[in-house]
């Protein structure tokens, strides 16, 4: 599994951009700094990423087999499946009025066509944690990893993977979807094709020997994983997943009609510059049959972490002398804003932000990124594009797939013994505004 956020990550700079600031002007007035009442403001994990000891996950195996792409396994993560009433009280004390997680399909259909009683009963304390602390739960479905037989069959690869994922949803759904607020089917299934244009060759060909060594492990033809999948089958896997959201989304409506129900969707702030720019045919590329499919959901989730600038050849290399993230990218706040706004004006639907944030141990780069972004978020909010609410990646640093712990995103801290959070300064800068409603 590769992490999008390693490659695709942070990339939003201490100014507006040029295109931003045209909205600004063309509003005619200042950004108003109050948010709409109502508007969800929270914090998101994902259940491989912090719950620990996912076992029967296609992840945990690509973790520990022989060669793998992950700079070490999850372990305990941060035993979040343990501590999670621990999670929900810091998204509480940080003043939030929601808290994005995800179900592990893994644990609650270990094997085809069993179903765990007793997991299916975790989530929904977990749920009902939320709803004591006045915390909206916004769940997302399936986070990336998915169960071992399920990869072993190929995945997304396999033309029964739409009708498997959908009496998944269903089956969860008629556990825990009473007391659910916003659902998501599927966290970025375009990020596939993002990949397919930034990945190395180098590492495409170590993703394959790992996935051979997976496939030989569990006696298969063909292993294929949440977000690991050959590339050759990625037009094959992206058929499927849309017709998987839209099978898991009825699934789910067929339990809960009145669920808002919406997938997040890996996206760029994609710029042009210069004459003849492949902006647009990127788009189309990395995003196209997505805003599609979505034009029917409740909302789209929208999940940035930088800005694209594209020429007629390819994209512009980062800027000297700018802020930048762990791995050399580009800190932009007007880059979710940007990203939102066309989001919207392509699909026509709602728009939540279900992830943003930027990877670093410099946690002044996150407390500085936070109320940048979020002034330039409200700025086209009051241009009439409407937003449901952010969600902050992440509550806590977590299991960043295959760097491991190494990338931080966390808004706290956790010691990898005692499991201790600690929140960082960013978690307060962040919480006065929710508090407020305001930036």
């Amino acid at each position: 599994m590769i992490d999008r956020r390693s490659l695709l990550a942070g990339s939003m700079a201490l100014a507006a951009t040029p295109a931003a600031a045209k909205v600004a002007k063309l509003s005619g007035r200042a950004p108003d700094p109050a948010f709409p009442k109502g508007f969800m403001w929270g914090a998101a994990t994902a259940g491989h990423q912090v719950e620990g000891n996912n076992t029967n996950s296609d992840c945990w195996l690509l973790e520990n087999i022989k060669p793998t792409l992950f700079a070490e396994p999850s372990r305990d993560a941060a035993n979040s499946f343990e501590l999670w009433a621990t999670d929900l009280d810091l998204a509480k004390a940080m003043g939030l009025n929601a808290y994005r997680f995800s179900l592990e399909w893994a644990r609650i259909e270990p094997e085809q066509g069993l179903f765990s009683l007793a997991m299916l009963d975790h989530y929904k304390r977990m749920i009902a944690g939320c709803r004591e602390r006045r915390l909206t739960p916004v769940v997302t479905f399936n986070h990336y990893s998915a169960p071992i037989w399920f990869a072993a069959m190929g995945g997304w690869t396999n033309p029964r993977s739409p009708d498997l994922f959908a009496r998944y949803c269903e089956r969860a759904a008629r556990a825990l979807a009473a007391d659910i607020g916003y659902a998501t089917t599927l966290n970025e299934p375009n990020i596939m094709n993002i990949l397919r244009v930034v990945l190395p060759p180098q590492v495409i060909s170590a993703q394959r020997a790992m996935l051979e060594a997976a496939a030989q492990a569990v006696g298969t033809a063909k292993f294929a994983a949440g977000n690991a999948i050959d590339i050759d089958d990625i037009d094959t896997a992206t058929v499927h997943l849309l017709a998987g959201h839209k099978a898991g989304r009825n699934a789910i409506k067929a339990v809960r009609p009145d669920l808002p129900v919406g997938v997040s969707l890996s996206m760029f702030d994609d710029q042009a510059a210069g004459k003849g720019s492949i902006r647009d045919a990127m788009r189309a590329k990395l995003y196209g049959p997505w805003l599609e499919a979505v034009r029917g959901d409740d909302f789209l989730g929208v999940q940035n972490y930088e800005r694209q600038v594209w020429t007629a050849t390819g994209k512009l290399p980062t800027p000297p002398g700018v802020p930048v993230n762990y791995s050399g990218s580009e800190v932009y706040p007007a880059s979710l804003a940007n990203a939102v706004r066309y989001a919207h004006a392509a699909t026509g639907v709602p728009i939540f932000v279900t992830e943003h944030g930027v990877g670093t141990s410099d946690d002044t780069v996150r407390a500085n990124l936070i109320p940048a972004a979020l002034t330039e978020l409200k700025r086209t909010m009051d241009t009439g594009v409407p937003v449901i609410g952010y969600m902050h990646w992440s509550l806590i640093d977590n299991f960043e797939w295959i760097f491991g712990y190494k990338v931080k995103f966390g808004l706290h801290s956790f010691d990898p013994v005692t499991f201790a959070r600690t929140p960082k300064p960013s978690a307060a800068i962040y919480g006065a505004i929710a508090r407020r409603n305001a930036v």
